[in-house]
């Protein structure tokens, strides 16, 4: 049948309030133009395209030169369908019984290389990301293709209008489109290009980039919001040092800082700083344990189960967390996400009973696998070499130690990082997995479902892809999260990613940095920058 035409803890609490003061203008204070922020990301980004990588620190250096169709409106601190607004859309309506998605698009757009922006370099991007046979462009590597794969064919009629297609209706679309992980790259420059160098419409343009150093970017003056962005640039400074980058903040030599700091570290740099201001928000990033699946001895339930049981959650919140976590399963939980188990579910998983109870039943496991003190399992466990990556793992080579497994640390440097996961090359592995987007649509799909890049661990359940499949179309919100609470008690009872904590996230700035707001479930979609100005004398 023819479709139808187109149509904070509480010891920063206090703190808390003072970033609210600190980075919102004042009523009847005008916004000031002019200045450079300096920032640092978690790390060095492996390239500047957004689209072909899987970490933070590509989003928190790229997205001041992109935009998306649509956004989370950066001043809201919980992303939901209502804080989704326009960017390279004017407008978008849901026709054919939510089948079909229409944006209408901004006219008199232009890429930073003064070529004008039209529906088809819309198309092309998101032909290329869902790997469309007829795709123009193709990406090296695609963590988020699964996102699309519900999109059966994207239509542009005109140069302003632009149309996606849908097998089965699915709300959830619009929110991974206004993820920091969906920007429009521009048809006429060859994705390859975006590994070095930057060309989008966004509010800042590339100035200087050098890998592994910083990324420099200067104002748009051709920018399509009347009278922003406010700042005349963006400095991207990488410091992999979480003590130099802290001396670097209180030097004054950024003027934010604070990803992959844990607790103590934000509160170091308070102490050594008057003045500065620090904010705790949830952000949505997990503390995960890849299992190779495909792996002896991990092809064994019952050593996937002991593994799971020897990780003591509470001890995590209060060991490398230093009580900056949250407890929960594959969704961020309540109150910050509004998808995540009750505290009555999470009471019932895996590595949150009695810590010496469950140890003893891991140690049986081991002994009924085959393994004990005279042949103990030997593994390495693998992690980033990023220090809040680190923190962790090293505490879980001691809780495997705890029963009996000769665990030794792996430490991997960010650019083969990914790659070594996306082959499988480990045995376990301890993982930072940052949602993109607050909604199962992303998560689960991305994380857990058969033959996913981002699934690492090659967990694989028909019944589970199934139920992901059937939660994507509800649009009763009580069932849907009903049906993605079973969904997640499975997961963690499978071990397919044992879930060990949310982790805070902690940031810090001086009281001239106006209007940067950290979101409390993503750390993803906050970065344009647009907004931000600087108050300085």
């Amino acid at each position: 049948m023819p479709r139808p035409p187109l149509t904070v803890s509480l010891a920063l609490a206090a703190l808390a309030l003072v970033l609210a003061a600190a980075t919102l203008p004042a009523v009847g204070q005008t916004p000031k133009y002019g200045g450079v922020l300096a920032t640092s990301p978690i790390s060095a980004p492996p390239s500047l395209s957004p689209h072909e990588e899987a970490t933070i620190a590509v989003v928190a250096s790229a997205s001041v030169c992109f935009n998306n169709l649509v956004y989370f409106d950066p001043q809201k601190k919980q992303e939901s369908a209502a804080t989704v607004v326009p960017e390279l859309a004017e407008r978008w309506s849901w026709q054919d019984g939510s089948r079909t998605l229409v944006f209408f698009l901004r006219k008199g757009v232009k890429w930073h290389d003064g070529k004008p922006f039209t529906s088809q370099d819309v198309k092309y991007t998101f032909d290329m990301v869902r790997g469309a046979p007829d795709a123009k462009g193709k990406l090296r590597v695609n963590p988020r293709k699964l996102w699309y794969e519900n999109v059966e064919a994207i239509e542009a009629p005109d140069p302003y209008t632009v149309a996606f297609r849908l097998k089965r209706p699915q709300p959830a679309l619009l929110l991974m489109l206004a993820s920091g992980y969906s920007p429009v790259y521009p048809a006429h420059v060859p994705p390859a290009e975006f590994r070095t160098r930057c060309v989008g419409t966004g509010p800042f343009k590339l100035k200087d980039h050098r890998p592994g150093e910083y990324v420099e970017f200067v104002k748009n003056p051709d920018y399509f919001v009347k009278g922003r962005p406010y700042m005349d640039g963006v400095k991207v400074v990488f410091i992999k040092d979480r003590s130099t980058q802290i001396a670097a903040l209180q030097a004054g030599q950024l003027d934010v800082a604070g990803s992959g700091w844990n607790k103590a570290n934000a509160e170091t740099a308070m102490k050594g700083a008057a003045g500065l201001v620090v904010i705790e928000a949830d952000g949505g990033t997990n503390d995960n344990v890849l299992v190779n699946f495909k792996r002896p001895p991990f092809t064994d339930v019952r050593v996937r189960r002991a593994l799971n049981l020897a990780l003591d959650r509470a001890a995590y919140v209060k060991g490398p967390r230093q009580g900056g976590a949250s407890l929960g399963g594959a969704m961020l939980p309540p109150p910050a996400g509004v998808w995540g188990l009750s505290p009555a579910d999470l009471a019932k998983l895996p590595g949150t009973g009695d810590p010496t109870r469950q140890k003893t039943e891991a140690k049986r496991l081991l002994a009924e696998a085959g393994f004990g003190p005279a042949k103990p399992l030997k593994v390495a466990v693998s992690t980033r070499a990023v220090a809040i990556y680190v923190d962790t793992a090293s505490w879980m080579v001691d809780q495997l130690q705890q029963v009996g497994i000769d665990a030794t640390l792996e430490q991997i440097e960010t650019g083969v990082w990914h790659p070594k996961m996306t082959r499988r090359d480990y045995q376990i592995a301890l993982n930072v997995t940052g949602v993109g987007v607050d909604d199962p649509d992303a998560n689960l799909v991305e994380n857990f479902k058969c033959g996913s890049p981002r699934n690492y661990s090659d967990y694989c359940s028909e019944e589970i892809d199934r139920m992901i499949a059937e939660q994507s179309q509800m649009t009763d919100r009580a069932a849907r999260l009903k049906l993605v609470n079973d969904i997640d008690r499975r997961l963690q009872l499978d071990g397919a990613r044992p879930i060990l904590g949310w982790g805070k996230q902690y940031y810090a700035m001086w009281p001239h940095v106006k209007n940067y707001v950290p979101h409390e479930n993503s750390i993803y979609n906050n970065s344009r920058m647009q907004d931000i100005w600087l108050d300085k004398r």
